[in-house]
């Protein structure tokens, strides 16, 4: 890699709580907490938080480009954001990209955006043609780096060989979902094609929807729960057993199970998890945990406690 997209502090901010379920000022909060920490890529997507009522989309990069203008802070941050998945610009083909590109930009007021990401895949489009498309960006100058979320790893493979092969702009990070309660997609697949291609590797439902924060311990703790939809995925008998040994971890380094947790993924190789942070008051452990050294000893007892996640 030639970029530099997260700095000294290897986390990365989750903008997807922006005008969600963290109001402006909150949002504004915990973006000048983060920056003061010394973190800087801010992640974000053209369609958050299109899932809330009320919201159309575009909202979290509104709140971060207001941010921006507010603090004129854009030379201290890093932009990543995604195209693929919001309902007006669904798809990858080269016209939706590029006007959802110009959407983007305008919502963060800025005329570049650090790291663009395909979001999900459109198999309307040929390897060749992704290539194609987002390099034509770089070289427009309206984005820096490229990255690849959700698609599969074969996909992304033949991307990244189709740029190679045309001497094009190649991808330099993937995003995909990892933590100790969903390992097997990296460790099965996705962690190769970062290997072979000297990728950066992005986190994302680090923590599990919450289960890896240590607040949940049984099941009854997730009754009423706002995501217990999400965090029934991970509350069976293995995932609690699982929190057990992280708090065991965590207690002890003297540190949060979510400190614990990040850490983990940095011991794996990930280059920094992304991690969201509704309020300030949230935002140390998620710092701690880009901090935090774990031994080789608490990586095995964790490694062991989550291997039924592996499948």
């Amino acid at each position: 890699m030639t970029i530099d997209l997260i700095g000294d502090l290897p986390l990365v901010l989750g903008g997807n709580t922006f005008g969600w379920t963290s109001d402006e000022d909150e949002s504004f909060a915990v973006l000048d907490a983060f920056l003061a920490a010394g973190g800087r890529q801010i992640d974000t997507a053209d369609v958050y938080s299109a899932w809330a009522p009320g919201n159309d989309g575009g909202v979290s990069e509104a709140v971060i480009g207001r941010w921006l203008a507010a603090r004129g802070t854009r030379d201290q941050a890093v932009l990543a954001t995604k195209v693929g998945s919001l309902a007006s610009r669904k798809g990858l083909a080269r016209e939706n990209v590029e006007a959802a590109l110009e959407d983007s930009l305008a919502r963060l007021g800025t005329d570049c955006v650090d790291l663009y990401y395909a979001h999900f895949d459109d198999e309307t489009q040929s390897p060749a043609e992704l290539a194609r498309t987002f390099d034509s960006l770089v070289r427009a100058g309206k984005v820096g780096a490229i990255g690849i979320s959700n698609l599969s790893p074969e996909r992304q493979r033949s991307w990244i060989e189709a740029a190679r092969a045309e001497d094009l702009t190649v991808p330099v990070a993937i995003q995909v979902q990892y933590s100790l309660a969903h390992r097997a997609d990296v460790e099965s697949g996705y962690g190769q094609v970062v290997e072979e291609n000297d990728l950066a590797l992005f986190s994302y439902f680090s923590l599990a929807a919450g289960l890896l924060t240590g607040k949940y311990r049984s099941a009854a703790d997730l009754e009423g729960v706002a995501r217990g939809a999400q965090l029934t995925d991970y509350g069976t008998p293995e995932g609690f057993a699982l929190v057990d040994v992280l708090v065991d971890v965590a207690e002890r380094h003297d540190a949060e199970p979510t400190a614990v947790a990040l850490a983990w993924l940095r011991a794996k190789g990930v280059t920094a998890p992304v991690a969201s942070a509704r309020t300030t008051a949230q935002l140390p452990a998620l710092i701690a945990g880009a901090e935090l050294e774990l031994t080789s000893e608490d990586v095995a007892a964790l490694d062991a406690a989550s291997a039924p996640f592996t499948r």
